[in-house]
């Protein structure tokens, strides 16, 4: 079965082991994804990734979901905004603020991936992947 949005995906896995209370998840293992798991290590809401092989050979990467102390997750929602069928853009000024600067945005750019308040220092808007907080 062919897959055409990996990154709508991986965000289903990591919303998915959280309600499970999984210690870590498996993704596939695309550029994107991988950039977009550091964003979310950088940023504080992952522990850490690495590149492994799933059980049929494939390259995945294995994310270390992140708990606070009363073992709740650090990731409160995280969703999809820019989908294949409806591309959202934006530019420096444009990018949205989540929770009023509380959660990021993941942006693409010309310049990598990165979160949101990276993609203002760096004055550079692209497209808004997703939303974490």
């Amino acid at each position: 079965m062919s897959m055409n949005d990996t990154t709508a995906d991986m965000l289903t896995r990591i919303r998915n082991g959280i309600q499970a209370r999984r210690d870590s998840v498996d993704v596939i293992g695309s550029r994107l994804n991988r950039r977009i798991a550091e964003v979310l290590v950088r940023e504080g809401y992952v522990n850490e990734v690495h590149e492994i092989l799933d059980p049929r050979g494939f390259q995945a990467l294995r994310l270390q979901l992140k708990y606070d102390m009363d073992g709740e997750s650090v990731i409160s929602k995280i969703g999809r905004v820019s989908r294949p069928g409806c591309r959202v853009y934006a530019g420096v000024r444009d990018i949205p603020k989540v929770l009023g600067g509380l959660g990021i945005s993941v942006v693409s750019t010309s310049k990598g991936v990165m979160s949101d308040r990276e993609a203002r220092a760096a004055g550079i808007g692209g497209e808004v992947l997703c939303q974490v907080w």
